[in-house]
């Protein structure tokens, strides 16, 4: 039987410290966090919180220092996102899968004071600690012991809402990410009236919330926070796995679940999932792409639950815009190929490059306003000044519409992103490192469709006269200078690349014979 809906009380949820005190509180033996066998109870979980915050105190440290992780999902991340929330400190989650030089680059701007690594990351963590007067730890069991009497108890000042708790990195056109900074209402904004509208597929006290993409993506953190906010069971994953995750939801009744397309499709074509029980799902989430509808065919036949779309981005701290589970299944002709409209707490709008509000069913550039759009970029004003407009507008960078009945279509990526296994990959940010390699005298980066990957990264190369590289010579370039998941997959060498009068480059004509017959639909 469903859990009930419950009387929880919205107004007091509006820190990440009040949303686990509240329920520490109110449903002290429910467990907020099971991980590989490891169950922690609200209570516990505050206790364990509490008591690293209170080391983090006797450290010196406490309202807005950056506070560092690099590592994969577990418990302990969690203890320390609520720990810093307690401090009024900034948790700075680093992407594991980063190559070494762009996780220095990310600690060197964030200014962090403390990086925290898992066991499995943490001499890493030392190394880029060590030379610039970050002090480091390892993130185990120790760093929910008691905090002993050489730590003093906590002031009872407590974080504001407006204050910033998370700073997520994001890459952009320029190569370089920025540290995209959200405040606990950014966080929360959107759990008050989405259960207030009766949205049913948002989860209810005493559900199982499957948390398996990563922590350092916004996705990652901000579905676990979903479940948090309700009293909910987060069951954790280290990391995505075809193969364990059946096991993993049917041994622990998921019922709901935020995953890639192609995530769900490696999981669904695995030997795994053919004899698995997969009778307490309820809804999956998916996002950074629409699915296939032949996929959508099959997963709806092989796990029987209701399917939600998200289009969002890290600067509106997740989802903004859902394609709820009746729309999945609707009879409007090309209701499946909208991302979706826009969720209770937001507004979204198509706009000119002069920010004039467009008629429906007009294409610019989509915006969206909402109390969960970020407070803005860590020390960047000018690309604040970029996406920021009047009215509270934020500029996303799609190309889109919204039809007559409110629907958002989007048909391009004015930043040109590539999704790949769900994913961002910036064209730019390749582009940058390619450059570097002695035989290039030119490169443009598009993504092309990939079966497995959704989108794969291709690099089309002009050579220096005399010389031909291969893919191996690049990808031994690139090695440490680029994550894997950013390295081109394939290499196409051209005489010139295709730009305007402005010598702008004409990335969508380069895109083009990769995509020819094929739709290539984004969100």
């Amino acid at each position: 039987m469903a859990p009930e809906r419950g009387d929880i009380d919205h107004d007091r949820l509006d820190t990440l410290w009040s949303v686990l005190a509240y329920h520490a509180e109110r449903s002290p033996h429910q467990v907020a966090t099971l991980f590989e066998g490891r169950a922690t109870t609200y209570r516990a979980l505050k206790d364990d919180a509490t008591a690293l915050a209170r080391r983090l105190a006797a450290g010196g440290y406490g309202q807005g220092d950056r506070i560092g992780y690099l590592g994969k999902n577990s418990d302990r991340y969690f203890t320390l996102l609520f720990a810093v929330a307690r401090l009024g400190a900034v948790l700075v989650p680093l992407n594991w899968r980063l190559a070494a030089e762009e996780l220095a680059y990310i600690v060197a701007d964030s200014e962090m004071t403390v990086l925290f690594g898992s066991e499995e990351f943490s001499s890493q963590a030392v190394l880029l600690a060590r030379g610039r007067g970050i002090a480091h730890a390892v993130l185990d069991e120790q760093s929910s012991a008691p905090a002993g009497e050489d730590a003093p108890p906590l002031d009872d000042d407590m974080p504001e809402p407006d204050a910033v708790a998370f700073q997520v990195y994001t890459s952009g056109t320029t190569g370089r990410p920025k540290g995209a900074m959200l405040s606990h209402r950014n966080l929360l904004a959107l759990r008050g009236p989405g259960y207030r509208a009766g949205l049913r597929w948002f989860p209810l006290p005493g559900c199982s919330v499957g948390v398996v993409l990563p922590v350092a993506h916004i996705a990652g953190t901000a579905y676990a926070l979903f479940g948090f906010y309700i009293g909910a069971r987060i069951v954790i994953a280290r990391e995505f796995d075809a193969g364990t995750l059946p096991d993993l939801i049917a041994r622990e009744k998921v019922s709901h679940l935020l995953l890639a397309p192609a995530a769900m499709q490696l999981m669904l074509e695995h030997p795994a999932a053919a004899d698995a029980n997969f009778s307490s799902l309820e809804f999956i989430t998916y996002g950074a792409a629409p699915i296939p509808e032949a996929l959508l065919r099959r997963a709806l036949k092989r796990l029987g639950c209701g399917f939600v779309q998200m289009y969002g981005m890290s600067e509106a701290a997740g989802g903004v815009v859902a394609l709820q589970p009746k729309d999945h299944v609707s009879a409007v002709p090309g209701r499946l190929r909208s991302a979706g409209a826009a969720m209770p707490g937001v507004a979204i709008a198509i706009v000119d490059d002069a920010w004039n509000v467009l008629p429906r069913e007009t294409v610019g550039e989509v915006v969206v306003r909402s109390p969960s759009v970020m407070v803005g970029y860590w020390k960047r004003p000018d690309a604040d000044a970029e996406v920021f407009g009047p009215d509270g507008w934020m500029r996303t960078g799609d190309i889109g519409r919204i039809d007559a009945e409110g629907y958002l279509f989007v048909l391009d990526r004015a930043k040109d992103l590539i999704i790949s296994g769900g994913e961002n990959v910036y064209p730019a940010e390749v582009e940058n490192a390619i450059f570097g390699h002695p035989d290039v005298a030119d490169v443009a980066v598009v993504g092309a469709p990939s079966e497995r990957w959704g989108e794969e990264v291709v690099a089309i190369v002009v050579a220096r006269p005399g010389t031909a590289p291969d893919l191996a010579s690049l990808l031994g370039w690139l090695d440490g200078r680029l994550a894997r998941f950013k390295l081109p997959k394939r290499l196409v060498l051209v005489e010139s690349l295709p730009r305007n009068a402005g010598n702008k480059l004409l990335r969508r004509v380069l895109r083009e014979p990769f995509w020819q017959g094929l739709e290539r639909r984004v969100n």
